[in-house]
């Protein structure tokens, strides 16, 4: 079992994809049920007005193409996933800080955030200084408080869309997750 295991890795380093770790794996697999695209569409538009946006920093919109040009300016699949890491628990802090405690969505967003929170201890281990400057300088964009230049309105779920769609292109392969 253990040489089976490390044949993988072997393959996946060759490969250029570095794998996830086991943990990892599970959250993003808790995560990806959770966000089902029936429970976004009810808790990110049903109980939002018609045509409500948030105003976010134009870094914490991370969209498929987005990472595609990350890959192909060689940027490590692990910078990758700590970065999506990053601009996705900044997605749901965002939704969170505009919805009152009574708000139907309020325990779907607390539940996203405490699945992000768990990967988060996954990350932990991680500095920017182990990432590439690219992802290191994004991340650092994200946490800085006070910026308000480069603000754009969206749509919640928008936000858990793009998140659930980059999560597949970079956790998809490594977990082994079949195509949903």
């Amino acid at each position: 079992m253990q040489q089976g295991y490390a044949a993988v890795l072997c393959v996946l380093a060759v490969l250029g994809l570095e794998a996830a770790a086991p943990g990892e794996c599970e959250l993003t697999r808790l995560l990806q049920d959770k966000l089902q695209y029936e429970m976004r569409l009810q808790y990110m538009k049903h109980y939002f007005p018609v045509d409500y946006t948030v105003r976010v920093q134009y870094e914490e919109v991370l969209r498929p193409s987005n990472i595609s040009r990350l890959r192909n300016g060689t940027v490590s699949e692990a910078a990758l996933r700590y970065l999506w890491f990053h601009v996705s628990s900044q997605a749901v802090l965002r939704i969170r800080a505009v919805l009152p405690e009574q708000h139907p969505s309020w325990t779907y967003t607390q539940e996203l955030g405490q699945l992000l929170d768990a990967l988060g201890e996954e990350y932990s281990k991680y500095r920017q200084t182990d990432v590439e400057a690219v992802v290191a300088d994004l991340v650092k964009v994200l946490h800085s408080a006070g910026v308000e230049s480069r603000r754009k309105a969206v749509r919640p779920k928008a936000l858990l869309d793009n998140c659930l769609k980059v999560m597949r292109m970079l956790y998809g392969t490594p977990c082994r997750w079949e195509s949903t």
